[in-house]
C-alpha cells in the first residue's frame, strides 16, 4: 500500500499572503518521509477548492520544492482544456521534476465550469476519452492533425519533450462504467468514498480488473488510488474534538457531501440549527470506516478493509479546515501509520484508542 497526500478544499477567498503554506510545507514533509505522491486538483469559480485552478502551475512550484515524490493532478478536467496545452504544460513540469509527473483525467461535472469550453458539457465524457488519446500521442512525440479552422487542419508536435516516455495516467471514476472504461485503456483509477461504502468500491474495482484482463492488460498492474479524509493524533477523543468543527463546516461547504448526508430530509424545510444537529450526528457516522481520522492504531482496521477491496494507494486529503500547525503535527502520526502498515503484512481489527 502506497500513501500520498491530496489537496482539494483550500479556501480560494483567503487574502493571506502565505495561503499555499500548507501545500508547500506538507509536500516537503511527504517528500522527505517516504510518501508516494502529492495530488492537486483543478477547481474553478468557487471559494471551496479555489486555491487550485491549475494543477500544472501548482506542480511546477512543487517540482522546485521537492526531490523524490511523484507530482500528480487529481484531476485535469480535460473537456475544459485543449489537449495541446495539457501536453505542453505537463511536459514542462515533467522536465522540471526530472520525470515525476502523473495525471488523473476527469470529465467534469459542474455545468458552470464549462464557460471555459462552451459546447463541451453534453459531450464531456467523449471529449475526455478522445483528449486522453491525443495527449498520449503528443507525449510520445507523435504528430497529430488538428483543425485550424472550419476548412483546414494542421499537423503539430508539442515541445518541450518530457523526461518520461510514457505519461502515467489515472481516470477519476465513480461509476462502474467509468471503472470499466479505464480498464479498457489500461489506465489507473482515482476514486473516493464520498457517497458509498468500501464494499461498493470493491465491486467496482473487481469490474475494473476484469476489464483490464479482457483488454490484454495484467489485471494486477492497475493502480487504484482512494482518497480518504485524514487527520491523526495520539488520542482518539482529542482527534475527534479537534476535527469536529472544521469537518462539519467542510460538509456544509461541500454541497455534494451534505446532500448525501441529508438525503432522507427535505433540505428546504431544514433550519440552520436542524442542519447543525444532523451534522453532529452524521459526523460520527461518516468517520466510521470512511476516513483516516483517528490514531495510528484506530485507523489500521480501515486500511485493512481498503487493501482487501483492492486499493493499492491511499491519497490522504488533509486540507479540510484544520489549522496549519495542527495538520503539520498530525503528519508525524500519519507517517507512523504508513510505516507500520507497510512493514506488517496484515493486521487484525483493533479497538480504537
Amino acid at each position: 500500500m502506497e500513501f500520498s497526500l491530496l489537496f482539494f478544499s483550500g479556501d480560494g477567498s483567503s487574502t493571506e499572503s502565505d495561503k499555499y503554506r500548507l501545500l508547500l510545507e506538507s509536500s516537503k514533509f511527504a517528500d522527505q518521509n517516504g510518501f508516494s505522491a502529492i495530488w492537486t486538483p483543478e477547481r474553478h469559480f468557487h471559494p471551496f477548492g479555489g486555491l487550485y485552478p491549475n494543477p500544472s502551475v501548482m506542480n511546477a512550484a512543487l517540482a522546485m520544492e521537492t526531490q523524490n515524490i511523484a507530482l500528480r493532478a487529481g484531476s485535469v478536467v480535460l473537456p475544459l482544456q485543449h489537449p495541446l496545452r495539457v501536453a505542453e504544460e505537463w511536459a514542462v513540469v515533467d522536465s522540471l521534476s526530472q520525470g515525476r509527473v502523473g495525471i488523473a483525467f476527469a470529465s467534469g461535472w459542474h455545468v458552470d465550469d464549462f464557460v471555459l469550453a462552451p459546447g463541451n458539457y453534453e459531450q464531456r465524457k467523449q471529449e475526455m476519452w478522445q483528449g486522453i488519446e491525443t495527449v498520449q500521442k503528443l507525449w510520445q512525440g507523435e504528430t497529430v492533425s488538428l483543425p485550424r479552422d472550419a476548412n483546414q487542419s494542421v499537423s503539430v508536435q508539442t515541445f518541450p519533450k518530457p523526461v518520461q516516455s510514457q505519461l502515467p495516467i489515472w481516470i477519476t471514476a465513480q461509476s462502474e462504467q467509468t471503472f470499466a472504461q479505464a480498464g479498457a485503456i489500461g489506465a489507473n483509477i482515482l476514486t473516493a468514498l464520498l457517497h458509498e461504502t468500501i464494499e461498493d468500491v470493491a465491486q467496482k474495482i473487481a469490474r475494473y480488473r476484469e476489464s483490464l484482463a479482457s483488454h490484454g492488460y495484467d489485471p494486477n498492474s492497475g493502480q487504484v488510488t482512494l482518497m480518504l479524509h485524514t487527520f491523526l493524533g495520539e488520542d482518539l477523543a482529542t482527534v475527534k474534538e479537534t476535527v469536529r468543527e472544521p469537518f462539519c463546516n467542510y460538509l456544509k461547504t461541500n454541497l455534494g457531501l451534505l446532500k448525501n448526508l441529508l438525503k432522507t430530509f427535505d433540505m428546504d424545510q431544514l433550519t440552520e440549527d436542524d442542519i447543525d444537529s444532523i451534522l453532529t450526528f452524521g459526523y460520527e457516522r461518516y468517520l466510521d470506516g470512511r476516513t483516516l481520522i483517528g490514531t495510528p492504531t484506530s485507523c489500521l482496521s480501515t486500511l485493512d478493509q481498503v487493501k482487501e477491496a483492492g486499493v493499492n494507494e491511499v491519497a490522504c486529503l488533509i486540507d479540510f479546515g484544520v489549522a496549519f500547525d495542527q495538520v503539520m503535527s498530525s503528519l508525524s502520526y500519519l507517517r507512523q501509520l504508513k510505516d507500520n502498515f507497510q512493514t506488517q503484512p496484515s493486521h487484525q481489527a483493533v479497538v480504537s484508542s
